[in-house]
């Protein structure tokens, strides 16, 4: 699943971030659809404002389905059809959306069906792994792999919040795959623009953390193919809903467990080890001593995805193992009713404009 998310960066940042190429093969920069609406955070919960990327066509007739815009949305979907007059009436928790449910519930199919595609944007996102024999949890930041330069930091050199903020010069934002909706209230008044991030199992570097995980858009060319509903049909759509094994994590402080927390020390990584030895007994501190020296080598950089994009593998070894039962299948199903599905795509339809 995907319950909490980190977007901290500045808007122009962001922006520079985002860029592409059109349909023509021009670099262009994604344009701002209410910049004023969008509140950079360290810890972003549902219900607050996230930017998103979107086709330009969703607000503007006849424009490039190729175009892309930014613009923060509520989220949480509410769906088009709900009739109450405030949205947090609603009954049910529409902040993530399976993907081998999605063509059955109408709160994701019908604007699925409309090409409310969109992609939601973030420095990465939060997932806090059950600890055996313990009532704790313990959260972990997972992100794209980055690329270290001459001017940004190294991650694992970042142990303060002035060493960690040199990292984020050339970040790469994490793109999850998502749907949205536009909600008019029944009364009369501005649009609600509303998302859901679609979830799939978990891939297995995070299964031990996790048996959920947002659907991750690798690439510009996946980036591309999910928002651009004019060119590429539903059924081509999802066939890039996968789980991506190009991520990487750290463990982070218990301080992103309140939602109110909003600084840097959220995502900064920190040392389970030296963190257990301090509360460790004798023994206990005898067996982290064995872990420390005998632990499982590391993969080969030449080999690694990961080690080839110079970031280290944190304490991955020691992840506990999971005491739940790893869930599986989603997949499957997606694929089960893509093959199935022999009925013409609905007609894509506009959204209101704010």
């Amino acid at each position: 699943m995907c319950g909490r998310t980190s977007c901290h960066l500045p808007r122009d940042v962001l922006t520079r971030a985002c860029a592409y190429q059109d349909r023509q093969g021009q670099q262009r920069l994604p344009e701002w659809r209410h910049p004023d609406k969008y509140c950079p955070s360290y810890n972003n919960s549902p219900q607050s404002n996230s930017p998103v990327l979107l086709s330009r066509l969703h607000f503007e007739k006849g424009a490039d389905s190729s175009e892309r815009v930014i613009a923060p949305m509520r989220w949480g979907l509410v769906p088009s059809w709900f009739k109450e007059d405030d949205p947090s009436k609603l009954q049910f928790n529409t902040s993530n959306c399976r993907s081998d449910t999605i063509m059955e519930k109408p709160s994701f199919k019908v604007p699925l069906g409309k090409g409310r595609r969109c992609v939601v944007l973030a420095d990465g996102f939060y997932e806090w792994q059950r600890c055996q024999r313990t009532s704790q949890r313990q959260p972990y930041f997972i992100y794209f792999p980055q690329i270290k330069t001459e001017k940004s930091g190294s991650i694992d050199a970042a142990h303060s919040p002035q060493d960690w903020e040199k990292v984020w010069d050339n970040w790469r934002p994490l793109t999850m795959a998502g749907i949205f909706d536009c909600w008019e209230p029944p009364e009369g008044g501005d649009c609600l623009y509303s998302y859901t991030i679609i979830t799939v199992d978990s891939c297995k570097a995070l299964n031990d953390i996790h048996h959920r995980m947002p659907a991750i858009l690798d690439g510009d060319e996946a980036v591309s193919k999910w928002l651009d509903f004019g060119k590429i049909s539903t059924q081509e759509a999802l066939k890039l809903i996968h789980p991506t094994e190009n991520i990487v994590f750290h463990p982070v402080s218990h301080v992103v467990n309140n939602s109110r927390n909003n600084t840097p020390e959220c995502l900064i990584p920190v040392d389970l080890l030296v963190k257990t030895e301090l509360k460790a007994s004798g023994s206990s501190q005898k067996m982290l001593q064995w872990l420390a020296t005998k632990s499982p080598k590391k993969e080969n950089p030449k080999t690694s995805r990961k080690a080839e994009s110079d970031v280290p593998q944190w304490s991955s070894q020691f992840l506990q193992k999971s005491p739940f039962p790893t869930k599986r299948g989603s997949a499957r199903l997606l694929e089960q009713w893509l093959k199935k599905e022999k009925q013409e795509e609905p007609v894509s339809k506009r959204p209101h404009s704010q």
